[in-house]
């Protein structure tokens, strides 16, 4: 019994078998291996000027960091290309390589979804997919960031970024690691015991160690220690500006289609509040009504004692704007619909960004907006209107497939506003989380 006693605290103490896995709240749906490939997509794919990405995604193995540096040390000249992560998490020691090796190299990293149409079975991980993923080249292919996730383990990997940014529709989630190791013989359950503290102590360490390196608030430490391995907690945008992953006042979406019964384009964005303490949810809805007609839809978070903002407008350059002048409460959300004419769609798709104020505009007043260099948000002093631009990206595809299946423009009885009898904006949603076997 003593021998067996020392042959387990001996193989304890060998530098790699002890290992901090997080795994994956849910496997189905991604590959068993880190994959890593170059893809390429339509024009501003991955934002203006952008078509072209560097796509990670699958679980984060024990051989993935050595991978993903053969990668990019084979594909020198694209090192600098954005990074797309859709992870359920793995191995936190790989994670910490790669994350160190990505901050090495300046690395920028989102969270999104890298869609390959050639993968007929639309699994997107079956065995003739991930070949055309490791065939050497390009390979064609779509983003997007709706239900896109980084969770456990991959998390880390993210932190390595010098440039990171979670868009609205996509996770970012974090909970506390699980050790695993091997056990030979039957050693007292105190030594195990005993042993398992004093490594998840380290594991701990290790922790605050390298979020300190990545320039990440120790509040983040504080609260992955308070998340159970079997949950998970789903980073909120107050935490990520908090805690300095995310610094962006407003972040936005693409504007992208939703193909649903009345399919629609649809952009979503998260505004800073002046004190940081939260952000408020918007979301914008383009909908084809006829050939010369679409309905644009605003909904937005109800702010409490925001008293006197009953004006929205849209404003795409400097002579066409869209008045919202009433609205419709839904729960905690309020909705503007308002119809605009072909030429306002046109302008609004030649601009390259748009102008959302809100407030009360007198019928004489002129705007006079004076940019704020601290913040996204800017006012106009001579009508009291709060104004913020917002890009245009994906609009233009967008109205053009909406085109192809949208009615000729007719003399009859204009269409009825599309107010949905849910209004909340679209936010991905991370599945229950499941213990490991």
């Amino acid at each position: 019994m003593f021998s067996r006693l020392l042959f387990f605290v001996a193989l304890l103490l060998i530098p790699g078998v002890l290992r901090a896995e997080d795994t994956p709240v849910q496997k189905a749906g991604f590959a068993k291996k880190l994959t890593i490939y170059l893809a390429h997509g339509p024009a501003n794919a991955c934002g203006a000027g952008c078509d072209r990405w560097i796509a990670i995604e699958g679980e984060i193995d024990r051989e993935a960091a050595q991978r993903i540096r053969t990668f990019l040390f084979a594909n020198n000249k694209d090192r600098q290309l954005p990074i797309y992560l859709h992870s359920p998490g793995g191995n936190v020691e790989q994670s910490y390589g790669i994350a160190r090796f990505l901050r090495a190299h300046k690395a920028i990293a989102r969270v999104g979804r890298t869609i390959v149409p050639a993968c007929s079975t639309g699994t997107q991980i079956d065995a003739a997919c991930l070949k055309i993923k490791a065939a050497k080249g390009e390979v064609e292919a779509e983003l997007t960031t709706r239900n896109a996730m980084c969770v456990s383990a991959c998390a880390y990997l993210f932190l390595g970024a010098t440039s990171r940014e979670v868009a609205p529709d996509s996770v970012l989630a974090v909970h506390n690691s699980k050790l695993m190791f091997v056990v030979h013989g039957h050693p007292p359950a105190q030594v195990v015991a005993d042993f398992r503290r004093r490594e998840m102590v380290s594991a701990d360490r290790d922790r605050n160690v390298f979020l300190a390196a990545m320039g990440i608030s120790h509040e983040l430490s504080d609260l992955i220690k308070s998340v159970k391995f079997e949950d998970l907690h789903v980073l909120t945008r107050p935490e990520l500006y908090r805690f300095g992953i995310d610094m962006r006042p407003l972040p936005e979406t693409l504007w992208a289609v939703e193909k649903e019964t009345r399919p629609y384009v649809r952009k979503i964005v998260q505004q800073k509040r002046a004190d940081g303490s939260a952000f408020r949810m918007m979301e914008w809805r383009l909908f084809c009504e006829s050939k010369d007609r679409g309905r644009l839809m605003f909904v937005r978070e109800f702010e409490e004692g925001a008293a006197g903002k009953g004006t929205v407008l849209m404003m795409a350059g400097a002579t066409k704007t869209v008045a919202f002048g009433r609205s419709a409460r839904f729960g905690k959300y309020e909705v503007w619909s308002e119809a605009v004419t072909s030429d306002i769609v046109k302008a609004m798709l030649a601009a390259p960004h748009l102008q959302i104020g809100e407030g009360l505009l007198a019928a004489d007043a002129k705007l006079d907006v004076k940019s704020d260099a601290k913040s996204d948000v800017k006012s106009d002093t001579k009508s009291g209107l709060a104004t913020f631009d917002i890009g245009t990206i994906g609009l233009e595809q967008g109205w053009t497939q909406l085109l192809a299946s949208c009615p000729a423009a007719t003399a009859g009885p204009k269409p009825a506003s599309p107010l949905p009898a849910a209004v909340s904006p679209s936010v991905s949603a991370v599945p229950a989380a499941s213990p490991s076997p």
